[in-house]
């Protein structure tokens, strides 16, 4: 053979060692790219995991935390009618002493056990009126408070685990009206 055709030939057989070269690095390319996006869609199904379990956490803490919700909130008239039958009740009328007494110790119950599930009264008199824990039944004219203050509490509220319950219903204080002089005071 010449030194011609031995070139050529040489020529020839690098160039599909080349093509293959080329094919290689571009499959390889492709391959580490298919990784890269396979890596990726690992890490955001991890995490979507992650967060579909914390959710989850989540929903069961609450559903311990306000399961009580409902009976706490049947209970609360039952409280408030014990509360009212101490207000109407004379503490010096002997007559009904041994049944206020068993109203106080019942009551005494009801708020221990309560508090106990952490179920806390909002009882606001004197405080400035709150909208997203009082509800306001009526205003009221007072020179001892600042105006928006609670002058009166109707209804205690209750807060479950912080979060209200039942808004406590009072009267708020308003600033008193000034009346305008009288025809006799002017002159």
């Amino acid at each position: 053979m010449s030194d011609e055709q031995q070139t050529q030939d040489s020529h020839l057989n690098e160039q599909p060692e080349q093509v293959a070269g080329d094919d290689l690095n571009a499959r390889v390319l492709d391959l580490e790219e298919q990784l890269a996006a396979a890596k990726d869609q690992s890490l955001r199904v991890a995490a979507e995991l992650q967060n579909v379990r914390r959710r989850a956490e989540q929903d069961v803490e609450k559903a311990h935390k306000f399961a009580l919700e409902k009976f706490s909130g049947d209970l609360l008239p039952v409280v408030d009618t014990l509360e009212r039958a101490l207000e109407m009740s004379s503490p010096d009328d002997e007559a009904i002493k041994p049944m206020r007494e068993g109203i106080e110790l019942t009551l005494k119950m009801f708020h221990d056990t309560l508090k106990r599930y952490n179920l806390e009264p909002v009882d606001p008199h004197g405080e400035p009126f709150n909208p997203e824990h009082h509800q306001a039944m009526a205003m009221e004219e007072s020179v001892h408070l600042e105006p928006g203050s609670v002058v009166k509490v109707f209804q205690k509220g209750y807060l479950l685990n912080g979060r209200l319950l039942r808004p406590a219903m009072v009267v708020v204080s308003k600033a008193p009206e000034q009346t305008p002089p009288s025809i006799d005071e002017k002159a």
